[in-house]
């Protein structure tokens, strides 16, 4: 069975207490927004996605989309969740008031969109794409662009696409061959075909604003030849309604591995009218706007993925009877124990919680420096938070997605033979995580740009929020009498030590050699993910330990944090010391095999 139910417990810690002292927070723009009013949205949110979205799942998974009179239709109860969605205003969430949105900050949206993801993954992708595309939207195009679109794509009328990769160009779109010719009233004809396009068609809506990349005929080759356009399914009529086509189809649906109930499409563009957004030849800026959002909300999607695995493992190995534990029988009366006794399962639970339970926290502050980069009204806090998200979102993104995949196929693990039975409902939680580590740029390239842009972009300046963070907290742990938290802390400084000798290791050598950057970079990433998480788990014990020796009458959520911790410091965190040892080898094993011999 999939089992969720929304961890409002755990997500009202990070939100409330976790974070306290980020230097992040007391943000004008919020300050009429209460704690009260952010516990509300979440147990409604929780409500939406365990009732609403939850039950269509996995009947979306074994019904998928279908292409019909070159109209795509979801599956069944999918219309009728989008419209109960969208009046519940859940689309216009964190969106600017100026266009209908509600503005409610990141960090309380991502929570949200954690929800979605972990009760319908499929479902997620149809408002998540149009957000991302109203980011660009109103972030570089047009002020008559942003009245004729943003409105209705705020408020889920209509939903947005993101429009990039062709057949032969995925990440290198320097080589992409659609094409914009300019018209006398200031319009541009877009013509071309592009491949892997979710939501690119869907009878959610009444039209798809479609963000297409394309080249000007007097454009220079690669990159700064490309530019973005607004392209709609419908041309508005002049009261902003849908009226005629605009020359834009669906070749046909991507059949896929998982995420069945998403619309994957292959999109043609005949002479489509469409209005440029932003600079010529800025495309690629502008189209970042939208993808550096994406992949902070494709890490969330990681982790709602990894969530209801968890929580659905946990579910079957309470009910299914195997063996005695080793100790001695736990359960006499029953003809076997519940396999929740036995330490591998425990180990493969414990992963699974703690690295949902380090994400959250780690997306967390992610999200809330988000909130501080648009709205800070200190400059100096809004640059060191622009730092922190420039460092973070391809942490966030690849670590948590890595994690995700790990995760679902703990849960298969657990469920044993059962697991692998699509009636079970758990392997499905595979199938839709394995994309995650790919679209919005593949895992292995998050690792690139973390070592090769951000790692020394401005002298290393955007490393330094992150760092300090680190630092300060292991100087404010020194000493600390508590035995459990100074043994998480000595992890802490030793995994940290590890961070800093790699980063100095790969800044030496990639100066010289590239590609000893390159080797180094996917390891590189997951320790830097995992000292994150260790200070999020230092910082979550400490809160514990203080709230365990005032007498909280939550003593058991508190208890469970610090098991959790000890978990992640005794069996995880020593990943960090294995990723510093294979940072240190260098390139020449990884570049030693002649390519004959492969």
């Amino acid at each position: 069975m999939q089992v969720y139910t929304a961890p409002l417990r755990d997500m009202r810690f990070v939100l409330h207490e976790l974070f306290a002292d980020d230097q992040f927070a007391n943000l004008p723009a919020f300050e009429e927004f209460t704690p009260d009013l952010f516990d509300a949205v979440l147990e409604e949110a929780a409500k939406m996605a365990q009732d609403i979205l939850l039950p269509l799942n996995a009947s979306g998974d074994a019904e998928g989309c279908r292409l019909e009179n070159g109209v795509v239709r979801t599956p069944a109860g999918f219309k009728a969740a989008y419209d109960s969605f969208r009046d519940g205003g859940w689309a216009a969430l964190a969106s600017d008031p100026s266009w209908g949105g509600q503005g409610l900050p990141e960090s309380l949206n991502k929570l949200v969109e954690e929800m979605i993801c972990s009760a319908n993954l499929s479902f997620s992708l149809y408002p998540g794409l149009t957000h991302g595309a109203t980011t660009a939207i109103e972030g570089h195009a047009s002020e008559d662009l942003k009245r004729a679109y943003l409105p209705k794509m705020v408020s889920g009328e209509w939903s947005g696409t993101m429009c990039l990769t062709e057949s032969h160009c995925g990440t290198d779109l320097g080589l992409l061959r659609t094409k914009a010719v300019p018209q006398a009233d200031g319009s541009y004809k877009v013509s071309g075909a592009k491949i892997f396009i979710s939501s690119g068609d869907h009878d959610l809506t009444d039209n798809v604003v479609h963000l297409v990349l394309a080249r000007l005929p007097d454009g220079p080759a690669g990159v700064r030849g490309i530019s973005l356009f607004l392209v709609p399914k419908y041309l508005p009529n002049d009261a902003g309604e849908p009226a005629s086509a605009n020359g834009v189809s669906v070749a046909g649906l991507e059949h896929k591995m998982g995420l069945k109930a998403s619309a994957t499409c292959q999109m043609v563009f005949e002479d489509s009218t469409g209005w440029i957004v932003g600079e010529p030849g800025k495309g690629l800026a502008a189209m970042f706007t939208m993808m550096n959002t994406e992949r902070v909300s494709v890490g969330i999607q990681g982790l709602g993925i990894n969530e209801i695995a968890y929580q659905s493992a946990v579910a079957y190995a309470k009910d299914r009877l195997q063996g005695r534990a080793l100790s001695g029988p736990a359960r006499p009366d029953l003809p076997a124990d519940p396999i929740i006794v036995h330490p591998d399962v425990r180990r493969s639970l414990m992963t699974m919680r703690a690295y949902a339970e380090g994400c959250r926290m780690l997306g967390q502050w992610a999200a809330r420096a988000l909130d501080a980069e648009k709205h800070a009204a200190d400059p100096e806090v809004k640059q060191r938070a622009a730092d922190f998200v420039a460092l973070v979102t391809p942490v966030v993104k690849a670590l948590f997605t890595d994690l995700a995949f790990e995760a679902a196929n703990h849960g298969v693990q657990v469920h044993g033979g059962h697991g692998y039975i699509r009636e079970t409902g758990v392997e499905q939680f595979v199938r839709d995580a394995r994309i995650c580590q790919i679209y919005e740029g593949t895992n292995g390239v998050q690792a690139l740009d973390l070592v090769g842009r951000k790692m020394p972009a401005h002298m290393g300046r955007q490393m330094r929020p992150f760092f300090h963070a680190v630092s300060n907290l292991c100087e404010a742990m020194a000493g600390v009498p508590d035995k459990a938290l100074a043994g998480m802390t000595a992890g802490l400084q030793q995994a940290f030590g590890a961070l800093q000798l790699s980063t100095a290791t790969i800044a030496q050598k990639g100066m010289k050699d590239a590609e000893e950057a390159g080797a180094a970079a996917t390891d590189y990433l997951r320790l830097m993910g995992l000292v994150g998480m260790g200070y999020c788990f230092l910082k979550a014990a400490k809160i514990a330990t203080d709230r365990l020796a005032e007498g909280s009458e939550e003593a058991g959520f508190y208890r469970a944090k610090l098991a959790t911790a000890g978990f992640f410091f005794d069996r995880l965190l020593p990943q960090a010391t294995a990723a510093f040892l294979a940072i240190k080898t260098g390139k020449r094993s990884t570049m030693a095999l002649e390519l004959d011999a492969f």
